[in-house]
């Protein structure tokens, strides 16, 4: 399977984290996602813990506090959404420096941010600790579609691909004289779209035949298979069970 090319968010260390094999750790990490998810709202405590678990979990991954919280810079959309929730929301008010929030949207609020900065902190650590080829691996190996795998697996290769074509086309507009200040601008803007979306068809025709020449007849051939020892899963799982722990306690408490 190709893709093997390292992404952005990869950092290379040698921990025990980054040897775990790559499909222990995606079942971890949803299962700790769908654990956290199921929290009550109302247990502030238990995202603290749960915060504390992925911090463990960074530490011995050997991934850096700014480096996490960088790449957490991706959530601040949904953080705009949650902080407009407790100023839009109906029904009960409260008095909060001066202003007239909603009790629900107040809940509703932390409970986006909560969560999704959990989820998004376990996403990042996951692809932190596993290269772009071995999560596809890892997603064969938990029986994903393989038409989805492969999916996948053309994006991640021809994503690059198709933005350097983007460049390209930019650097021949600019040293065009053109530069896009204006509505007027759209129209070029939109034919520059529609070329790059033909060139794009184009490549793709090609590379299917090629991979027919080559032998391909619907599914990608397997070069590494990937197992995992009751060992490593129990590894893996430390960090879910533990969550899980906590939720249970939140919910009893």
């Amino acid at each position: 399977m190709g893709a093997g090319h390292v992404h952005k968010l990869y950092r290379h260390a040698h921990s025990p984290v980054h040897a775990l094999p790559p499909h222990t750790k995606l079942a971890a990490v949803f299962a700790f996602v769908v654990v956290v998810v199921s929290t009550p709202r109302e247990a502030m405590w238990a995202f603290g813990l749960y915060a504390v678990l992925l911090g463990v979990v960074a530490y011995v991954a050997r991934v850096p506090a700014g480096f996490l919280l960088r790449r957490l810079l991706i959530e601040v959309p949904f953080v705009a959404f949650a902080v407009l929730m407790p100023f839009v929301a109906q029904g009960e008010r409260v008095e909060v420096l001066g202003m007239s929030l909603s009790v629900s949207g107040l809940w509703g609020a932390w409970n986006v941010l909560a969560k999704g900065t959990l989820g998004v902190a376990a996403s990042v650590l996951l692809a932190s600790t596993t290269e772009l080829r071995a999560l596809l691996l890892g997603l064969q190996r938990l029986r994903l579609p393989p038409l989805l795998v492969q999916i996948a697996s053309f994006m991640i290769r021809y994503g690059d691909v198709i933005a350097d074509e983007m460049r390209r086309m930019r650097i021949a507009r600019e040293s065009r004289g053109f530069e896009a200040s204006g509505v007027r601008h759209w129209g070029v803007l939109a034919k520059t779209a529609g070329a790059l979306f033909i060139r794009s068809y184009e490549r793709g025709e090609r590379v299917h035949l090629a991979m027919i020449s080559r032998g391909y007849a619907g599914t990608m051939p397997v070069i590494d298979e990937v197992t995992a020892s009751r060992a490593q899963w129990s590894y893996a799982f430390a960090l879910p069970v533990a969550a899980l722990v906590v939720c249970l306690l939140g919910w009893s408490l």
